[in-house]
């Protein structure tokens, strides 16, 4: 489970159009592009699908080029090689949006720990962890994983984080590309060893 409060800053890439959710209520949808940067500093862009309760008088606002602030809920979904970024909108703004695109925002995430959880000192030689966890999402028959970087600054590892470990973590979440593929991190504030419920077969 990867769930994220966010305000996210960028330009409506195509007017907005009216749909129908499957409760029969309407709602409107457009894709908002983000700018943001890679690894190496280089420009690239996303596509966020963003959804808002709302019918056609809604819609008429949101035209194609315009600056838009929009706070919400933002869902991950992985399928296959393809990442899409879907945000149920609390709040859409055109004001105080300025030039800049922008993503922030908190994430709760819930997964199992990579192979490899690093012990690091930064240059003031204080302690930090970095390591690697993926979620799972069960579609059809089989599954998707996604992964997350996860920084944990200030923090000696405990015994209990190990590979394979199911965790709870909370933080700020932070988006990149690599190689024009979106990557995802996480500077933790919170890390907890997640324990099932008897019976309960949450990944």
């Amino acid at each position: 489970m990867i769930k994220c409060n966010v305000t996210i800053c960028g330009t409506i890439s195509r007017d907005a159009s009216v749909r129908t959710g499957k409760d029969g209520k309407e709602f409107v949808n457009f894709p908002l592009c983000v700018s943001i940067s890679d690894r190496n500093g280089n420009g690239g862009s996303l596509d966020i699908s963003i959804s808002k309760d709302g019918g056609q008088d809604e819609a008429d606002g949101f035209r194609n080029g315009s600056r838009a602030k929009v706070t919400g809920t933002l869902v991950l979904k992985r399928r296959g090689e393809k990442l899409y970024f879907n945000l149920s909108a609390d709040s859409v703004s055109f004001s105080d949006v300025g030039n800049m695109d922008s993503v922030n925002g908190q994430m709760t995430f819930r997964g199992k720990t990579g192979q490899h959880i690093e012990e690091r000192k930064d240059k003031k030689g204080n302690p930090y962890l970095m390591f690697s966890a993926f979620s799972t999402e069960k579609v059809n028959d089989g599954f998707e994983y996604q992964w997350v970087r996860f920084f944990f600054f200030g923090k000696e590892k405990e015994e209990w984080l190990q590979p394979g470990v199911k965790v709870d973590v909370k933080g700020q979440m932070s988006l990149s590309l690599y190689d024009g593929k979106p990557g995802i991190s996480c500077r933790v504030e919170e890390l907890n060893q997640y324990v099932p419920d008897t019976g309960n077969e949450n990944r």
